[in-house]
């Protein structure tokens, strides 16, 4: 279908137009080619056929290396779709939040914009597994760029930790890959890099040593990115100095590509492993809200807290991914989409107190609804979004992933290896994250007046102008709307998780039979105390 392959064209098509124009003229060619970008996305939505299955669409396939079994082969399940939507939102919302925060090298700024646009979606619609890499590799060029030449002070070590983490962890998840290829060609006399090729002989074939070591390769890989602790120091550094936008699409997106990993290869390539790794696995993601929650209560940098808030939050993702069951995946999903709206908008919210007070010192400025009520009313709404406030999208989300967790034991609703321990410890990270949100909001948003001296605002009024209203409205009514209606996304997806979700339940209650009877713990080589 051309829907595919012009979702991955007109950014494209966008930045060689920004070439050949004027610096000021970027601004408007890049928004036009993200606003192109997101009307092709919603049409191809509508156009899509296979909601609510675990079939796929947009599918198309161009002869690449057919001799090696390599093509540009693109198509997309109703997860993969989803995602390729909260991308295109976020899109022409971060271009247009870039209007007066970014003064020069405008041409080359709104390129790689562009060119990451063209790198995510690419990552979501590869059905093969070398345009995959290509797409996800390619990810770290733009944002190296945004973040070395348009950060802040610290841009010089943030782009470096960045790049040398993530790249280090995506040849990690390459070597994975090229095992089961290598695997899939020695048995079978011919090579082929097809997805779910690989997928279902990896799952179908491999013992569980095999699963093993392919599952560490692709976790250490997809963690990096997610980024799952204890990999996740070069997050808050890399969204502390990144300009506004590159935090925006760095949180709202990037971070997902992680997740969107695991959900694509590491659950249905290494089911067997997965039950076997998931407890651990469940504990670091743990780990990672409480360690991450405590870190942000001590914060005074407001961006510092809203990036490390990202790796609390992303732990609840994980946690439902392998729940292995239908709740647990529902919300790690929607997480997905619900993390990047509110924290999105977090993001814009800081850049715009910036523009304005260059500090982002929660000690320095405070009380601004006094001088901004317009941006306060929005700070307040999205950290309550963030919180997971009911009627407001974080909450389902939050609940699912802790309902699946629940639930995913011996003596739970389904089949799984975690239960009310694993559920009861993600539950305080909730408490966690409610108390340094609220708290920041009341330093800075209520209280006594602090204002710190500035010599201008840019140009920019002391509340917020038309333009920034306009950025955070959207994302304002999309956290409405999944959070009153989430089915909207959740009957969407149920197709492509039951399709996930098929080899495991025989495995997971054969697991749980185990423990039962011989009381082996489902730890590699260990034993219930």
């Amino acid at each position: 279908m051309i829907w595919g392959w012009l979702l991955l064209l007109l950014p494209i098509v966008g930045g060689v137009f920004i070439v050949g124009s004027s610096a000021k003229a970027a601004r408007s060619i890049a928004l036009l080619a993200t606003l192109a970008t997101f009307g092709a996305s919603i049409a191809a939505a509508f156009e899509f056929g296979v909601w609510g299955t675990g079939e796929y669409g947009l599918q198309s396939t161009v002869e690449w290396l057919p001799e090696v079994g390599i093509n540009l082969s693109i198509g997309a399940d109703s997860v993969a779709m989803l995602l390729i939507l909260l991308t295109t939102f976020l899109m022409p919302l971060a271009v247009l939040g870039s209007w007066t925060a970014v003064g020069e090298r405008l041409k080359e700024y709104y390129g790689w914009l562009l060119l990451i646009e063209t790198a995510m979606i690419g990552v979501f619609l590869a059905r093969d597994l070398v345009f995959f890499y290509i797409c996800f590799e390619f990810t770290l060029v733009p944002m190296y760029f945004l973040i070395a030449i348009y950060g802040g002070s610290g841009r010089a070590r943030a782009c470096v930790k960045f790049f040398l983490y993530t790249f280090t962890g995506s040849l990690l998840a390459l070597v994975g890959f090229l095992y089961v290829a290598w695997c899939y060609a020695e048995t079978h006399g011919s090579w082929t890099f097809q997805i779910s090729t690989l997928c279902e002989f990896a799952a179908g074939t491999f013992t569980l040593s095999q699963q093993l070591w392919v599952l560490t390769a692709l976790v250490i890989g997809f963690a990096v990115k997610i980024p799952l602790f204890p990999l996740h120091t070069w997050l808050p550094l890399a969204h502390t100095e990144a300009p506004t936008a590159g935090s925006v699409i760095l949180a709202g997106v990037l971070l997902k590509l992680g997740t969107y990993g695991i959900y694509r290869f590491v659950l249905p390539m290494t089911p067997d492993a997965v039950v076997e790794w998931a407890p651990i696995l469940g504990i670091l993601a743990i780990v990672g809200i409480l360690y991450a929650g405590l870190i942000c209560w001590v914060q005074t940098d407001v961006k510092k807290l809203v990036a490390y808030s990202s790796v609390s939050h992303l732990g609840f993702c994980v946690l439902g991914l392998f729940a292995l069951n239908p709740l647990g995946l529902q919300g790690s999903v929607l997480y997905m989409i619900n993390h990047g709206l509110s924290t999105g908008g977090l993001f814009f919210l800081v850049g715009m107190m910036y523009e304005r007070y260059h500090t982002r010192d929660m000690d320095t400025v405070g009380g601004l609804a006094k001088r901004m009520p317009v941006w306060a009313f929005f700070m307040v709404f999205f950290v309550l979004a963030s919180v997971g406030l009911p009627g407001l999208n974080g909450f389902v989300s939050e609940f699912l992933c802790l309902l699946g967790t629940f639930a995913a034991g011996d003596s739970g609703s389904y089949p799984g290896v975690y239960g009310p321990w694993f559920a009861a410890f993600a539950a305080l990270g909730m408490i966690v994250a409610a108390m340094y949100l609220l708290i920041m909001v009341g330093k800075i948003v209520f209280g006594a007046l602090k204002e710190p001296a500035v010599d201008d605002h840019h140009g920019l009024p002391a509340d917020l102008s038309a333009r920034e209203i306009t950025v955070l409205v959207p994302i304002a009514v999309m956290c409405v709307v999944l959070g009153v209606q989430p089915w909207i996304a959740m009957d969407a997806m149920e197709g492509s998780i039951n399709e996930t979700l098929a080899a495991y339940p025989g495995i997971v209650k054969d697991a749980i039979q185990q423990v039962a009877d011989s009381g082996t713990s489902l730890l590699v080589g260990g034993q219930k105390p």
